[in-house]
């Protein structure tokens, strides 16, 4: 593959700017003029819309912007790619962050796309839901490159550890995940469960399916927040930030408490109402032993017509761990056992009605002792 040095970032066919290799490994970036007038910051705090060119530090995306770092597969999409790589003759090891930007092209999370898009040759091989959960776990129980064509056609760019699709479903983009080597037979039908559980607590989600499968419970599937139809018919993509993202700060390290989140939130929609719904996530993720709660697992979408940022529908959802068994956002300090109190603690820090925000606590907690108790006791012993 052709070392790429320069590439061109996209919006809805609207040029964004351009990302160059600064002394051999930092992703500098500079907006188009069109952009800046007419165009919005694609990451307010550390791409403010201004003509000028900014450079990354290399940590801790490894010389890249977090906002284009978001653009990148993880875990699940990373191996997919790295094996291909390796099946087309290429080391994995040696490949920049802007020739896998090149490889994600169009097909990445959220709105940004990148040019010149740089493809593999792959055949399709077309499977069921069971065929590919049998594919992902040789895929990740050995070196195994049978299928990997089709793998990475469906799932190339998704990020997280467990395996997971993205495919069209009654015209509509959808992720389908499958077990990981160390989940429980039932993961899928678990975190369906979870999603239900979620609606009934006021939390927001978008539509959420349990696939049928002849060898487990079933797959869990959701529609994708980063994708929509407009009236027309037509598809529209959403420009997306993580909080990983839009902090500059790696989510494999537990650095955030939800106080930060709060304020985080605040000052990027100017909404209290988004304040509340991420702290009503936050009783959720506390009583449900969502623990896995790092800062990739928030997310902020961009609504270019009213010019504002929304707090994301919620994802991943399901009973988790984190280093050392704790949150890794933890809860006015707490990680190890928060309850109502921390979650008020929280609230108040933020400006919430104390009364409000005990009551919001309480009912979340009660939904999910009386809806996920079999899931939390068995996970838990």
């Amino acid at each position: 593959m052709k070392t790429t040095d320069r590439l061109n970032v996209m919006y809805h066919g609207r040029k964004v700017g351009t990302m160059a290799l600064y002394k051999g490994h930092l992703a500098a970036f500079e907006y188009d003029r069109e952009w800046i007038a007419e165009g919005f910051s694609i990451s307010p705090f550390y791409l403010p819309l201004e003509q000028k060119v900014f450079i990354p530090k290399a940590d801790p995306f490894d010389g890249l912007f977090g906002v284009f770092a978001d653009s990148l597969p993880d875990g699940w999409g990373r191996l997919l790619v790295d094996r291909l790589m390796l099946k087309n003759h290429m080391n994995p090891y040696e490949i920049g962050n802007l020739e896998r930007l090149a490889i994600v092209g169009q097909s990445g999370m959220g709105a940004l796309c990148y040019e010149p898009e740089r493809s593999f040759e792959t055949e399709e091989n077309p499977m069921n839901l069971d065929g590919i959960a049998e594919e992902c776990r040789r895929i990740l129980n050995t070196e195994s490159m049978e299928n990997l064509d089709e793998l990475f056609r469906l799932g190339g760019s998704s990020g997280g550890a467990r395996p997971k699709i993205l495919t069209k479903i009654d015209g509509e983009e959808w992720i389908i995940k499958f077990p990981s080597s160390t989940d429980k037979a039932d993961i899928g039908k678990q975190e369906y469960e979870y999603s239900l559980c979620a609606r009934e607590c006021g939390i927001q989600m978008t539509e959420t399916r349990l696939f049928p499968s002849k060898n487990c419970a079933g797959y869990f599937g959701t529609k994708r927040f980063d994708r929509r139809r407009k009236q027309d018919g037509r598809e529209e993509r959403v420009h997306m930030l993580s909080a990983s993202a839009v902090l500059e700060t790696s989510h494999r390290i537990p650095n955030l408490d939800y106080e930060i989140l709060m304020k985080l939130t605040l000052e990027l929609t100017k909404d209290f109402s988004e304040v509340e719904k991420l702290y009503r996530l936050m009783c959720f993720n506390v009583f449900a032993h969502n623990r896995d709660d790092h800062s990739k697992n928030f997310t902020y979408l961009y609504e270019e017509k009213e010019e504002k940022w929304v707090l994301s529908p919620a994802y991943d959802l399901t009973f988790s761990h984190s280093i050392g068994g704790e949150h890794a956002t933890t809860i006015h300090g707490n990680g190890k056992n928060p309850d109502v109190w921390d979650c008020a603690a929280v609230a108040d820090a933020i400006g919430m009605d104390g009364r409000k925000a005990k009551r919001i606590a309480e009912e979340v907690k009660e939904c999910v002792n009386s809806r996920l108790r079999k899931y939390i006791k068995r996970e838990s012993r």
